[in-house]
């Protein structure tokens, strides 16, 4: 197998043996380019179609191009989909810099969520080289009742041996892309496929990376058109993948702050 016959494989393993090991469990839907791609190899490993329920914590602030896709999609894949609000920003920790405060309104609406519909373990399309603190990360992570999360305190995970059996009470990240990297997220995407939103293309010089609410998310400078281009590009790039969301240039703690309550 090639690599990423390889990513495939693996993260069909965990998607199974998550479903069987762990009741009651969701996905969440970003609507950007991992979370598809998360669902497409969902759709993989349950023969065509995602056995679970798919959720999109929507802030209102999405580009509407991200309605757009998620609206066809949701129907197209024929996913069991939710649609859960967040709560106001007036209801955030004031002492939280302005985006991570804006941020902070997708972990409340998670919270919400799970509260509501009592899932057991979520499905995140989260990858290790995105940023620092989700390197911390692994593949089966057990969350407080509040959704906490203690990077101090993680199961070791070795030769694909997955703890997946927890105290009561525990909430479990399930994280099927935390071994791939952005190049294989694009090089599958090619491979495969997968239907794209066209903000991740280059227009005027400009394209978007990493796509989350229009008001705190900014395009980078660019010229690639193509997904071939795409991936030169970040062959190259000494630019991060989330220099374009202003919670990422606060201060230092902001987002392992958000990241400990329960953020994504």
């Amino acid at each position: 197998m090639d690599r990423l016959d390889q990513l495939e494989s693996q993260s069909i393993y965990i998607f199974r043996e998550a479903f069987n090991r762990i009741e009651n469990i969701a996905m969440l839907w970003s609507l950007g380019k991992d979370s598809n791609v998360m669902i497409w190899l969902a759709r993989k490993a349950f023969f065509g179609h995602v056995p679970f329920p798919v959720m999109h914590v929507d802030t209102g602030k999405k580009f509407p191009e991200m309605y757009a896709f998620r609206d066809r999609y949701a129907d197209e894949w024929g996913l069991k989909f939710l649609r859960e609000e967040c709560p106001p920003l007036d209801e955030m920790d004031e002492s939280l810099p302005p985006a991570a405060r804006s941020a902070a309104r997708k972990t409340a609406g998670l919270k919400k969520a799970i509260e509501k519909y009592q899932f057991n373990a979520l499905f995140a399309g989260i990858r290790r080289d995105e940023e620092a603190t989700r390197a911390k990360e692994r593949v089966f992570s057990p969350r407080g009742q509040g959704g906490q999360w203690d990077f101090r305190d993680q199961p070791p995970e070795f030769w694909d041996q997955y703890k997946t059996d927890f105290p009561p009470g525990t909430h479990i990240r399930v994280h099927p892309l935390l071994h791939w990297t952005e190049v294989d997220i694009w090089a599958y995407t090619l491979r495969e496929q997968i239907p794209t939103i066209e903000l991740y293309f280059a227009k005027d010089g400009k394209r978007y990376r990493s796509l989350g609410d229009k008001d705190i998310t900014f395009p980078v400078d660019s010229n690639a058109t193509t997904i071939p281009e795409i991936i030169e590009e970040l062959r190259t790039t000494k630019i991060s993948e989330r220099s374009g969301r202003a919670m990422d240039h606060e201060s230092e703690d902001a987002f392992e702050r958000l990241r400990a309550d329960g953020y994504l």
